[in-house]
């Protein structure tokens, strides 16, 4: 295995240079880190450019020896973006999804997506992500001004859910709705006022729901644009819930019809 010492080596440097979102936008890859996370997308097909390891781990058997490359620890921390690295990490590039192929994806089963309406913690963003698989949710649109879904934070609290969830990022509300309205979706929103308590209101299928901003929640024209508003009961004088939270409430509960039959 080739081992890289200078961090003037190219190909080391372009893999630092995707820390940054500019350039993962720019080149259509991406920084993935972990073991179990690289086994999952070499088993669904993702295509890997370069794996870094780091002087002293060993390489899994199943990890293409052709693309691995020894880093010293001083270089391969610059990689990072965990306290306790397992070691690995790896340069992919985005599975993109187009419009078509998300359509498709989203007339299977009871249908519904989720919109990410300008979120802006990573944390919130990939348990998003994950929880809209387990509940059997088909994809993920994100507005402009949502975090990058890309960034390493966003990409580990995913869990692997990003390589198996279509993903359609960086359109406007009005897009957004008009995506939704041509595959049939009526636009979900939460809010507090003229909304019906969410376990009443039928979100078993064909539903596009959006998650607002952490600060702000949903956008003034997202909510004009709304076919379904919704509000989650709270006691006592909380006022809202952690995004990521909501989103599972509601996301299990557009769920729990498919459940009970």
């Amino acid at each position: 295995m080739k081992t890289i010492k200078s961090k003037d080596n190219s190909t080391y440097k372009s893999a630092v240079k995707l820390t940054k979102k500019k350039y993962r936008d720019e080149t259509g890859m991406y920084l993935l880190e972990g073991i179990k996370p690289l086994e999952d997308a070499i088993a669904m097909g993702i295509e890997v450019k370069t794996i870094f390891v780091s002087e002293g781990v060993s390489v899994p058997d199943n990890f293409p020896e052709e693309l691995c490359m020894m880093l010293e620890k001083k270089l391969f921390a610059n990689l990072s973006d965990t306290d306790t690295s397992q070691g690995v990490v790896a340069v992919v590039r985005k599975d993109l999804c187009s419009f078509e192929a998300f359509a498709e994806a989203a007339s299977e089963g009871a249908g519904n997506v989720v919109i990410l309406d300008r979120l802006q913690d990573p944390g919130n963003i990939g348990t998003i992500i994950r929880t809209a698989e387990a509940a059997g949710y088909k994809g993920i649109i994100t507005i402009s001004g949502t975090a990058d879904v890309y960034s390493p934070k966003v990409v580990r609290a995913a869990a692997g859910s990003l390589f198996r969830m279509n993903v359609i990022g960086a359109v406007n509300a009005e897009d957004a709705a008009q995506m939704v309205s041509k595959m049939g979706k009526k636009l979900t929103v939460t809010c507090l006022e003229n909304a019906e308590n969410c376990f009443e209101a039928d979100l078993t299928e064909d539903i596009a729901l959006v998650i607002g901003n952490e600060g702000r929640g949903v956008s003034e024209r997202l909510m004009e644009l709304s076919d379904i508003r919704v509000s989650i009961p709270m006691a006592g004088s909380i006022e809202s819930l952690n995004a990521a939270v909501a989103a599972g409430i509601l996301m299990y509960q557009s769920q729990k019809k498919n459940y009970e039959r």
